[in-house]
């Protein structure tokens, strides 16, 4: 028997990254996973991967910052498992790395769309289902880049900023029908920081040596356990947290000015 025998979860942006290990362990721990998923080709691959590990998977179609698509996929979970135990809100839309001053209302809405406005979409929407299973389980994702004031995130700080009050507030009020509402803030080899490799050579030496552990952490082997935990009866007391899985990280932080600075102010 797995940690999530029984367990019938939804994880956005499960195509790559973090989502695609969370989803790849969940289905190794018996749960039955709809991946949802913007990339078509990614999340039928996932849920392949999945099969393969013996689990249950299925792939939904979701743009996370549509608030129809995100319902949608929360009814396609019920409809097709029967309910709701876990949702992971871990999609998101990457938005141009800019000075504060560059960025513009478009891309604020944007980014709001598809961090802020996803998570509360399929809070609500998951709610009832919860609340039919007798409780559930939300997962949501913060940013140490929040805490750090990340330069050129200035849209992205405030979209995790307010998911992590959002998580705080849920916490509190849905704890009486045993939701219980948390949040991971990681530090992974996902997407980003495949490209940051690409483009900056040596990136993951120096990304390694940024952290009291002194290596970087992998989707499924370092984040996706705790997800797991949260997920789990293990967690059947914890409500209202934001773990940081990211090798100690929070406690150095990081430096994020931008070295070409004085060539970006004279652009704007």
């Amino acid at each position: 028997m797995g940690l999530m025998e029984g367990n019938v979860a939804l994880v956005t942006g499960a195509g790559a990254g973090i989502g695609r290990g969370i989803a790849r362990l969940f289905c190794r721990e018996g749960a039955q996973v709809v991946v949802a998923e913007f990339d078509a080709e990614r999340g039928r691959a996932v849920v392949a991967e999945c099969e393969e590990l013996g689990g249950s998977a299925l792939f939904v179609h979701t743009d996370v910052g549509d608030k129809a698509s995100v319902e949608r996929a929360i009814q396609t979970a019920v409809d097709t498992f029967g309910g709701l135990d876990t949702l992971v809100n871990n999609a998101f839309a990457p938005s141009p790395e800019v000075l504060l001053e560059q960025k513009t209302d478009a891309i604020l809405a944007r980014t709001l769309d598809t961090t802020m406005w996803a998570t509360w979409w399929a809070m609500q929407a998951a709610y009832p289902h919860f609340r039919a299973r007798g409780g559930g389980s939300v997962i949501n994702f913060y940013s140490i880049d929040a805490d750090t004031g990340a330069w050129r995130h200035a849209d992205y700080n405030m979209g995790k900023s307010a998911i992590r009050g959002l998580t705080h507030s849920a916490a509190s009020e849905w704890g009486r029908f045993n939701i219980r509402v948390n949040a991971i803030a990681p530090a992974a080899a996902g997407l980003s920081f495949e490209r940051l490799c690409r483009e900056h050579p040596g990136f993951e030496k120096v990304s390694a040596s940024a952290k009291p552990l002194n290596r970087v952490g992998y989707p499924e082997e370092d984040i996706a356990p705790v997800a797991v935990f949260l997920a789990s009866r293990m967690a059947g007391f914890v409500t209202g947290q934001t773990i940081n899985v990211d090798g100690g990280l929070h406690l150095w932080g990081f430096n994020s000015k931008p070295g070409n600075l004085e060539a970006l102010d004279a652009l704007t």
